[in-house]
Parts: structure tokens; C-alpha cells; sequence
């Protein structure tokens, strides 16, 4: 279950499964809940299940944002989720003059939850920011689908074709920083060799100095 402080389904309860063969569930009881701090889910996707549901009934759009990886074995332990209007949008030349500006679709709206994976498994939100800097659009209630049951195979299809270009992408990253890491060591190493020899040809100079030195007599 996506939310443990709600375990019972209501009426309306929709059971879905995710790519982890996880069931979530999403149902009119826990949707209509208000995230709160020490809120927990069993799962990030639990979690961004449940906001994208909370933010649908609210009338703004959800966006996966910025996200934290363990230094320990690489997975993610922080994430945060926010209003699709977080930030401002770059300032670009524009390309021609009749062209027509875009439309602002970001205007530093400040709306979030972070959640962070604690050491029991669980994942437990850190960081509510409930007020918007914009007016919310509601949609009906029988439209109050989450994105990620909404999604058409095809939306599906080029998901999994970024998200594939991404890790192709971050192994590239990864092997170039590996190399590089690699050349790193190499010069240390011959750093290290080059300066053990000049220690011993110091230490081979003075024992032959000090074997040629002349022992005056005593009077």
C-alpha cells in the first residue's frame, strides 16, 4: 500500500501496477489526504504516485525534480517533487523576430514535498510546501486519474527510450570519469616510484661521502 497512515481502500480504490510489480493504491481516501512531514510510503514511486494524485485534485501539474543518490551504492535516496511552475525559464535569444514568444510556463512557484529514504526502507517526507504563487485549475472529479495510469502505450514507449538514453548516457559519463580516474593513479604511482629512487640516490651519496671522509689523528 502507497501510504501507510491510510491502510483501508475507499469505494473507489484503484489498484495499479507499477514496473517493480508493486501494487499502489490509489483510491478517493488517500488521495484527498494533505502530505504532511513524517508522512511515509513504502516506495518512491509510492510517493510520487500519491503527490501526482494530490496535485491533480489541487488543480496544478507534478514534476519530478532534482534527486539525490547514495554515495554508497549509487541509488536514489532523495527526491523532490514540485509545481510544473517551479523556476524561470531561461532567457534565450530569439531565433527570429516572427517568431512568436512562448508561452511562461514557470513563474518560481515554490509548492513541493522532498522525500528521503530512511534506513528502515521507508520513505518519509522531509519537506512540504503547500501555497502556490499561482491560481490552481481543478479538474472534474472523474478526471482525477494519475498521470502514470493515464499514460498511453506509445507516452510509455518514449519514457523508456529517454530514460534508456539517459542511463546510455551516464555509463559514457561514468567509464570517462573512470579513465580519468585511472590516469590519476597511474601518475601517482610514477610520482611515488620517481621519488623513492631520488630518496635512495640520496641515501647511496651520503654513505659514500661519509666513507670517504678523512679521520684526522688525535694529538
Amino acid at each position: 500500500m502507497a501510504v501507510e497512515e491510510n491502510p483501508s481502500a475507499g469505494s473507489g480504490g484503484e489498484m495499479v501496477q507499477n514496473s517493480n510489480e508493486e501494487q499502489l493504491l490509489i483510491s478517493e481516501g488517500n488521495s484527498d489526504m494533505e502530505p504532511y512531514l513524517g508522512m511515509q510510503f513504502e516506495s518512491e514511486e509510492a510517493a510520487k504516485v500519491f503527490y501526482d494524485a494530490y496535485a491533480t485534485r489541487l488543480g496544478f501539474i507534478m514534476r519530478v525534480d532534482a534527486f539525490r543518490r547514495s554515495m554508497r551504492d549509487g541509488k536514489v535516496v532523495w527526491r523532490r517533487l514540485v509545481c510544473n511552475k517551479e523556476g524561470f525559464r531561461k532567457c534565450r535569444p530569439r531565433r527570429s523576430e516572427g517568431r512568436k514568444p512562448r508561452a511562461v510556463t514557470r513563474e518560481g512557484c515554490k509548492a513541493m514535498i522532498v522525500v528521503k529514504k530512511e534506513k528502515t526502507g521507508k520513505w518519509v517526507v522531509t519537506r512540504f510546501v503547500k501555497e502556490h504563487s499561482h491560481p490552481l485549475v481543478v479538474a472534474p472529479a472523474n478526471s482525477r486519474r494519475s498521470v502514470l495510469l493515464s499514460q498511453t502505450p506509445d507516452e510509455k514507449d518514449v519514457k523508456i527510450r529517454e530514460l534508456t538514453a539517459e542511463l546510455h548516457r551516464e555509463r559514457k559519463k561514468s567509464a570517462a570519469l573512470q579513465e580519468q580516474l585511472d590516469t590519476v593513479l597511474k601518475e601517482m604511482e610514477d610520482h611515488s616510484n620517481l621519488l623513492s629512487r631520488n630518496i635512495d640516490d640520496i641515501v647511496r651519496s651520503v654513505r659514500e661521502i661519509e666513507s670517504k671522509r678523512i679521520v684526522l689523528p688525535h694529538n
